[in-house]
């Protein structure tokens, strides 16, 4: 399956680390070297360090013995290392680093998400989610609006429509429950990332609405 790996080479002596990627981007490798490499293979540098990047731990193992070779011959003395993406952690680790996937590291993973949602609405004033009603008439909509302000819920309502800005999933999830507890049977809020910057964070405001 793709993934995503890397392998880092540490130049002792920086100044060649252009000359270096020049020989893996196939400027000065044979051809069955070159087709070792492979066409899926990223290259990057900076100043003193190397990047390759594949998608697979058996291309990025080749990649790694190819430049081990190139270093070789240029005579060019390095650090290798090898890590694998780990999307749970969202860094790179060590390729044998078990990847647990039990209630508690799921959970934790889902918290992290919580969190940062919560930041990016904070940071930038806006709700990141959004809870969307459309009411069954107008009579309706007005007191549901009526009965969530007086529970201190923010909500816009224009016509029919009913809308409440989060700061996460997990807000806009209880939000869409509480609806759900006070609304007629008929009514299913719709939870979504917030479409347009109308409102910030316990905020009312302008809002437009597309087709629900």
């Amino acid at each position: 399956m793709a993934d995503d790996w890397r392998v880092t080479v540490t130049l002792h002596d920086g100044g060649h680390a252009q000359r270096v990627v020049r020989s893996l981007r196939g400027h000065e490798l044979q051809d069955d070297v070159r087709r070792r490499l492979g066409q899926g293979v990223a290259v990057s540098a900076d100043s003193s360090r190397i990047f390759l990047y594949a998608g697979t731990a058996d291309a990025a193992r080749e990649a790694e013995r190819v430049v081990r070779e190139v270093l070789g011959e240029q005579q060019l003395p390095a650090d290798l290392t090898l890590d694998r993406w780990d999307a749970l952690k969202q860094e790179w680790v060590d390729p044998g680093t078990p990847a647990p996937d039990t209630a508690e590291v799921r959970q934790a993973e889902h918290q992290r998400l919580i969190d940062e949602e919560t930041r990016q609405s904070l940071m930038h004033g806006q709700a990141g989610w959004e809870v969307r009603v459309d009411m069954a008439s107008h009579r309706e909509a007005v007191a549901l609006a009526e009965r969530l302000r007086a529970e201190g819920r923010p909500v816009i309502r224009r016509w029919k429509y009913l809308i409440l800005g989060a700061d996460n999933e997990d807000q806009a999830t209880q939000l869409a429950q509480a609806i759900e507890r006070e609304a007629s049977p008929a009514v299913s809020p719709r939870i979504q990332p917030a479409l347009f910057s109308h409102y910030g964070p316990g905020q009312t405001g302008e809002v437009f609405f597309p087709k629900l």
